[in-house]
């Protein structure tokens, strides 16, 4: 059994010590070898109390929230402001409320038979940039390759247009600068500063921020100042919704924040698990054969259709293991508004209440081998190993992503397509590790080449 990347687990104090003295925001790094077996309990040492929480039916307890206590925190709130502002992603309440219904109807358009076409016509792209890259040989960066085609995919959805090489570059580059230095992720103020302490962001972070808006706003812009051509995607679903309460609409600015969640959502999360899938195949041959019998079996010489996506059940377990193990939202922070209990464990108001998907998809005990890469623990005879509730890559409750189904198809699709066709080579795998500020992601970028099959 293979054992991909994981961060060494160490007692709370180094684990504090140390990330706090690396400085490079990587929040794995305060994770103890105890938080990957205790239900519930105190995550390190901070002046404003910070508990990670692993027990399944409170992990339920806090992402259903009924009673309105646990709101998105503060710390990713004032973080993501800068990029997507009020937006559906970090809004609570009525103003969450309000915004979901507007949206819920354009969401309908994110089914997956309908956006199915933009996955296969972003693939074509993909594979032509791919056969170019093995004439030449030339090394490229794996990270950014995952996330250019989920991009273009997204945009073909949302826009019905493809997103142009550079922009995508340039949103990349940008992106990886706002999730290194936003200052969520600035650990000394993460361990002193008290609730609700509003940081100011960096200089580079607000020019990042501004960029992706930016392009997006120029997105937007085909369907508001367009030739009169009438579009029939998301964009224009959102353009088009009104609120019950007059009948307002969103103005230019929070269309850019509402459709920037769905954009930055609907790529980067996807390019996140697509950039370990791939990883993780290049190193493992034996796994590509089993994975391209099925294939064979399944799809035979033509071109791979929705209903065959369905039945690569291999496949599919493939990309579902490796969500367990690098689920692309790490962390699932939540805030206590008040005093309160969770279970037996009390809680003070402005403690940070950290979901993890990485440690409880890791948990000790809730998975056999918990840091092996096992796509056949999700096979239906081996349901029972499987405890309620301890898998959880798409969130949970009213928030629970709206994009699952779309990226379990999306993901099938893109490694049946290209694994079909290509070989996969990782430069220096024995470097690589795993680095967790906004997403999961490597902490440096891979290199790969790729040849014909």
């Amino acid at each position: 059994m293979y054992c991909p990347p994981r961060p060494k687990a160490r007692s709370a104090l180094v684990a504090l010590v140390r990330a706090a003295l690396q400085g490079d925001g990587n929040l794995l790094g305060l994770l103890p070898a105890e938080a990957y077996r205790m239900k519930i309990g105190p995550l390190g040492y901070s002046r404003r109390s910070t508990i990670i929480v692993n027990q399944p039916d409170l992990v339920r307890h806090v992402l259903l929230d009924p009673q309105g206590i646990f709101p998105k925190s503060d710390l990713m709130v004032n973080a993501l402001e800068p990029l997507i502002g009020d937006s559906i992603f970090v809004s609570s309440g009525a103003t969450w409320k309000r915004q979901r219904a507007m949206i819920d109807p354009a969401l309908s358009m994110m089914r997956v038979n309908r956006a199915f076409p933009a996955m296969q016509a972003g693939v074509d792209a993909c594979e032509a940039t791919l056969e170019e890259a093995a004439g030449t040989g030339a090394p490229f960066s794996l990270d950014l390759a995952m996330s250019h085609l989920t991009a273009d995919i997204i945009c073909r959805t949302v826009f019905s247009t493809t997103l142009q090489t550079q922009v995508a570059h340039d949103v990349f580059d940008a992106f990886t600068v706002f999730e290194r230095s936003v200052a969520q992720v600035e650990i000394r103020r993460l361990i002193m500063d008290p609730a609700w302490t509003r940081v100011p962001q960096q200089p580079g972070v607000l020019e990042a921020c501004r960029l992706i808006r930016h392009q997006l706003g120029e997105l937007l812009d085909t369907h508001l100042l367009g030739d009169g051509r009438s579009f029939d995607d998301i964009a224009a679903a959102v353009i088009a919704a009104r609120d019950d309460l007059g009948g307002r609409a969103f103005t230019r600015e929070e269309l850019i924040d509402q459709l920037g969640v769905l954009f930055l959502a609907g790529h980067e999360t996807s390019a996140s698990v697509l950039t370990w899938v791939f990883f993780i195949l290049a190193t493992q041959p034996q796994v590509v054969a089993r994975m391209r019998a099925e294939i064979d079996a399944v799809v035979g010489d033509g071109p791979v259709e929705f209903e065959h996506t369905k039945r690569l059940v291999f496949v599919r377990n493939v990309f579902r293991e490796t969500l367990r193990l690098y689920p692309p939202i790490t962390f699932l922070p939540r805030i206590a508004n008040e005093r309160t209990m969770i279970g037996d464990y009390p809680v003070k108001r402005g403690a940070l209440v950290m979901i993890a998907p990485w440690t409880l998809h890791r948990h000790q005990e809730y998975w056999r081998n918990p840091d092996q890469f096992d796509p056949d623990r999700f096979l239906p005879e081996r349901e029972a190993e499987l405890t309620p509730g301890a898998y959880i890559p798409f969130g949970l409750g009213p928030r629970i992503c709206a994009g699952a189904a779309f990226a379990t198809i999306e993901a099938t699709l893109l490694i049946a397509r290209l694994f079909r066709r290509f070989d996969f080579k990782v430069r220096d795998a024995e470097k690589v590790r795993p680095a967790a500020r906004l997403t999961t992601r490597p902490a440096e970028q891979i290199l790969c080449t790729v040849a014909r099959r």
